[in-house]
């Protein structure tokens, strides 16, 4: 009886482990607040995107996916967005949408599909300017979109586009891609963002709803034209959302018939049986109402208008329904920004054989392409967590944690895949774009005295050129590969011993030698000791097998204060923690060409 009751708790163990594995989205990482999935990377040109997914116990790969596009206000970050719970001295901006609490509002309620939501934030912190900076602003945003798509197209996933404020800029140049609004797109919401509203948009809004009956449009507004600030108007007749949502209306009501109601509160227009509501919130004291509408449910009421979930365990300008999902402030070190390895992503073999032929600054072109799009193996996405003990320049003892990739970057998927020497310019904009730093020699030393997998340094005897080749890369790859499978070693385990580590020290200071790569590591099995010195005797153009790129997450905690790597490599004192130099560094990363 007891072998019998063992035997049901391990099954039932491996089919919950199953069931967890099944649900895992490849390449997302498990966050502190309420254990939703989340991946966060940098897109070119200047867009970083955070993708929050439901917890491992809540998603369920078998439900189709909605993604929620959602684009920035102006002048907020991602974290303000989501929002938290407020402590004395956090900024305002923290309070003011709590599009996080309001997701898991939304999940608990309707659960019938995985909720996905994509925070969408550029670096002018204004859609409307980096619209005005990027004249191809449309075909950016559709394939940013289509990438977004790439990345859950292993589940059935379709799209809904909404933002507040200046982010409703994100929703037009996605409409200006397209000369018709795709099938893919099943909710438009203006969350008091319809600024840019033009008639050509009211078109294509049209014949999109008039496309599939489940096609739904929202759009939210306050009388900003009579809203004072320090007793001043500051939004024109025709420039606010209120004119702008009146002028939709006005049009849309060519096409569709129109239910009106009005009453204290406001101006109510619905059409096709719910599916188009148009809410205009009234004004008499004159206030600044933008937030407010977004604050109060209103991300909420966005996505249910027209359904059955409409109204229901909340009210539209009502009392916060998402209170006990604010998450708590956390300090952790987040993860690199990665982004996840897409399904159609080549082989690390078959890019390996695309540039075998190609010349340096081709093939670096293809590497930072591969690379930035997130094309590495899982393996070398869970970094290794070190602690140690370092000296400051006056003798003082520190605690130390930091993050590393457990191994050298490398293209591929864990199945194929192949470590890849590159040149200094190239890596550094890699770690720019990960948010990480290259090792200093202090931290190589100490990633090799703290490895789980030390092996045996791989050379070969220089004959002209051949050990710059990509061929002999390869041969390199196949060689630690073979060793590794021989010690029955584990990929994800922190392993040293391998590569020689671009470095950054005081010779990148060098004024001899301004376009040179610095090289140093390469420790030897049978007594730690390292083959290579520091050395900047090569110019930056120079790759050959033996060099590698292993990043740092650039937050470290020193004495349970998190800090940047540059900022300690910088400071009087402290730069001694992870230098064995002199003095501070003046330069902590090589010069982007």
């Amino acid at each position: 009886m007891r072998k019998f009751i063992i035997l049901l708790l391990f099954i039932s163990v491996t089919i919950i482990f199953s069931q967890s594995e099944k649900n895992k989205i490849p390449g997302f990482y498990i966050s502190p607040y309420f254990n939703e999935q989340v991946v966060s990377f940098n897109y070119s040109p200047e867009i970083e995107i955070t993708i929050n997914a439901p917890s491992l116990e809540k998603f369920n790969s078998e439900k189709p996916v909605s993604i929620i596009l959602y684009a920035l206000p102006n002048g907020n970050t991602t974290e303000q967005t989501i929002g938290k719970d407020m402590e004395e001295g956090d900024d305002w901006h923290f309070n003011i949408q709590h599009i996080g609490a309001q997701t898991r509002f939304l999940r608990e309620l309707k659960t019938d599909e995985n909720i996905v939501v994509v925070y969408l934030e550029n670096e002018l912190k204004s859609w409307p300017a980096w619209k005005a900076k990027y004249q191809q602003h449309d075909k950016i945003i559709k394939e940013l979109v289509n990438y977004i798509r790439e990345i859950f197209s292993p589940y059935k996933n379709s799209i809904v586009i909404t933002g507040h404020s200046g982010g409703g800029r994100f929703t037009f140049s996605f409409i200006d891609a397209y000369k018709n609004i795709p099938d893919f797109v099943k909710r438009i919401s203006f969350l008091d963002s319809n600024y840019g509203y033009e008639t050509k948009y009211g078109e294509k809004l049209v014949t999109w709803l008039n496309s599939n009956n489940e096609n739904y449009l929202s759009t939210f507004a306050y009388n900003d034209s009579i809203a004072l600030y320090k007793g001043k108007r500051f939004v024109s007749d025709t420039g606010g959302t209120w004119y702008r949502t009146k002028m939709m209306q006005k049009f849309l009501a060519e096409s569709l018939k129109f239910k009106s109601t009005e009453d204290t509160s406001f101006i109510k227009h619905e059409s096709l049986e719910g599916r188009v509501k148009l809410i205009l919130k009234k004004n008499p004291d004159r206030k600044i109402l933008h937030t407010v509408q977004v604050e109060l449910n209103g991300f909420i009421h966005a996505m249910l208008t027209g359904t059955e979930y409409e109204n229901r365990g909340y009210e539209y300008y009502g009392e916060r329904a998402y209170t006990k999902w604010i998450q708590k402030e956390k300090e952790f070190i987040r993860p690199l920004k990665i982004p996840p390895r897409l399904n159609n992503a080549i082989s690390g073999s078959g890019f390996m054989n695309s540039i075998s032929n190609l010349d340096f600054e081709a093939r670096e072109k293809r590497i930072l392409k591969e690379i930035s799009e997130g094309n590495i193996p899982d393996f070398l996405r869970k970094l290794s967590c070190i602690e140690s003990e370092f000296k400051d320049a006056d003798g003082n003892i520190h605690s130390v944690k930091y993050k590393v990739m457990p191994d050298y970057l490398a293209i591929g998927s864990d199945e194929d895949f192949c470590r890849i020497p590159m040149g200094p310019i190239i890596a550094q904009k890699i770690a720019d774009l990960f948010g990480a730093s290259l090792p200093t020699p202090k931290f190589v030393d100490d990633i090799y005295k703290h490895a789980d997998v030390k092996l045996e340094p791989q050379f070969y005897t220089p004959v002209e050129n051949q050990n710059e080749l990509v061929s002999k890369f390869i041969l390199h790859n196949r060689d630690i590969e073979a060793q590794r499978k021989k010690r029955k070693c584990n990929l994800g385990q922190l392993t040293s011993g391998i590569k020689k580590d671009i470095v950054i020290c005081s010779k990148l200071s060098d004024t001899t030698r301004t376009h040179h790569v610095t090289i140093y590591g390469w420790h030897k099995l049978e007594d730690g000791k390292r083959i290579q010195p520091v050395y900047n005797g090569h110019i930056d153009s120079y790759v050959d097998y033996s060099h590698g790129i292993r990043l740092i997450k650039s937050e470290v905690v020193i004495d349970s204060k998190i800090m940047q790597i540059g900022e300690v490599l910088r400071d009087s004192i402290l730069y001694k923690v992870f230098s064995n130099e002199d003095k501070p560094l003046n330069m902590i990363k090589y010069k982007i060409k």
